[in-house]
């Protein structure tokens, strides 16, 4: 079943045996990194520039990868370049991210930002989180279900008081779900644009409005005094 809150879609997660959490009460959230708080859009200009390659064409083909269902780094192969993303800097982050980290910190949840991404990249978010992690320091890549067990073992709670957000599908909403966690589906960037995510228990176009979607979940069936006091939409700095 779904609900429509805003722009977003809200999907009951199925019944018994199903991947997802369910009706759980969401405790801790955990955001992807690349594409959810960050934008990447200069990341890409600045490989297409080091290689000599016209923006435009490493865009389209990157664009390409992901509709044949391949990775990104398909595109590098077939330019005949190497592709490393180097670091991340913190003027890099969409205008909805820190004000989105920041008040559901201030509403008690636990929060975190992982990700596919070198280690140095995890001083962009640390200031904003509880805790970070990056594949290369874990040891381990999305969608690996190893490193959904370690997002478990960092926020020390069971799955299902998870919420994940990401981008893609395939390497954040599917496994997400296959770990028991509450899988938010963001659309932006390429993947989050082109992914079919009607999977995912929750779709939302803006970090604005996950706080409403998680206040509706943690205050389902609390009644109207509870919804009445119910979390505020974040003011953007």
């Amino acid at each position: 079943m779904a609900v429509n809150v805003g722009l977003t879609e809200v999907t009951s997660s199925g019944g018994a045996g199903s991947a997802g959490a369910g009706a759980g009460k969401v405790t801790a959230v955990v955001f992807d990194v690349g594409e959810t708080l960050v934008d990447e859009t200069r990341a890409w200009e600045r490989i297409a520039d080091v290689y000599g390659v016209p923006r435009f064409t490493l865009m389209a083909l990157v664009g390409a990868a992901i509709e044949r269902g391949e990775s990104h780094r398909q595109a590098f192969e077939w330019l005949g370049i190497d592709g490393p993303f180097g670091g991340f800097s913190s003027d890099q982050l969409y205008p909805d991210a820190v004000p989105c980290l920041r008040v559901l910190r201030e509403r008690g949840l636990l929060v975190g930002a992982v990700g596919n991404m070198q280690a140095l990249n995890e001083d962009v978010v640390r200031p904003y989180v509880d805790f970070v992690g990056s594949s290369e320091r874990w040891g381990v890549e999305k969608p690996s279900p190893e490193f959904f067990e370690r997002i478990v073992a960092e926020a020390e709670r069971p799955a299902g008081e998870i919420a994940y957000v990401g981008d893609r599908v395939d390497n954040d909403v599917l496994p997400a779900k296959r770990a028991g966690m509450f899988a938010v589906h963001i659309r932006r960037g390429p993947w989050g644009v082109l992914h079919d995510a009607s999977e995912a228990d929750v779709g939302i176009e803006s970090l604005d409005e996950l706080a409403e979607v998680l206040s509706r979940r943690r205050l389902d069936g609390a009644g109207p005094e509870a919804e009445a006091a119910a979390w505020p939409t974040p003011e953007r700095e």
